[in-house]
């Protein structure tokens, strides 16, 4: 088992394409079953190809910046539509109760993702893949992984990371990047046990970082600043983590 407790900067990796603000994408259509989606694809990078899954709001503006960001620096990007096509929760009592439906059903949940990884692996012109999400969707990454999905790398952002099936990350192929908040209190000490010792026991080549002093949803400016709410942002952490990201998908996709 390779166990990586520090990420290694280097001045070379992942410098900028070009400007996120000259990245702008385009909706596409697509089905997982009967039910219609709709993604957002965005660059044509040959650096590899990267998903990205939403928050529990569902696929909105703020979830194609960040993929326009990440196109900025030399990857073809999809965001995928987990909820279908007009499925957008209006307030966190209805992302909580439209997102309860994947947490209950995983199967139906990983139906979902791999129905988006399918669109990234047919618009991406290089085969080194990965996965990244935020809340919701840094669960989502792993449970992309824990599906058995040829991604290479997958990396949550202020995710859930327990599994109710911990024996189902037997199936994962991918380096693992988990990025933390240390005073998050909706993610349990047991449950970040939980998922060191998935990765533990299946041997998988992964990360657990933890930023001191913040809580969930770090990376999000428009959760406000105030702490004490339990979900707040943090510039420090966000900025850490956007850099451990970009160092964490240069290494992975070097080897």
């Amino acid at each position: 088992m390779k166990l990586f407790s520090t990420l290694v900067v280097l001045s070379s990796l992942s410098p900028a394409i070009g400007n996120a603000d000259d990245f702008k994408g385009q909706a596409l259509s697509y089905s997982a079953g009967a039910v219609s989606l709709e993604g957002y694809k965005v660059g044509e990078g040959k650096r590899g190809g990267v998903l990205i899954v939403h928050d529990w709001m569902g696929l909105t503006d703020k979830t194609k910046t960040k993929a326009d960001a990440i196109a900025a620096l030399g990857y073809t990007v999809f965001a995928v539509d987990v909820f279908g096509k007009g499925v957008r929760p209006k307030n966190p009592e209805e992302a909580r109760a439209n997102s309860a439906q994947y947490y209950t059903n995983r199967t139906l949940w990983r139906e979902r993702l791999n129905a988006g990884f399918a669109q990234l692996v047919k618009i991406s012109p290089n085969k080194n893949l990965a996965a990244l999400g935020y809340c919701f969707g840094g669960t989502s990454v792993i449970e992309l992984a824990r599906s058995g999905t040829d991604v290479r790398a997958v990396v949550s952002f202020h995710g859930g990371l327990d599994s109710p099936t911990p024996a189902d990350g037997k199936n994962i192929k991918a380096r693992v990047l988990a990025l933390h908040g240390a005073d998050d209190p909706f993610v349990s000490p047991a449950n970040l046990s939980a998922f060191e010792e998935e990765m533990r026991t299946h041997k998988i080549d992964w990360q657990l970082i933890k930023y001191g002093g913040a809580v969930h949803s770090f990376t999000d400016p428009t959760a406000g600043t105030d702490a004490s709410k339990g979900a707040a942002y943090n510039s420090s952490a966000d900025k850490r983590s956007w850099q451990a990201m970009k160092n964490f998908l240069e290494e992975t996709f070097a080897q």
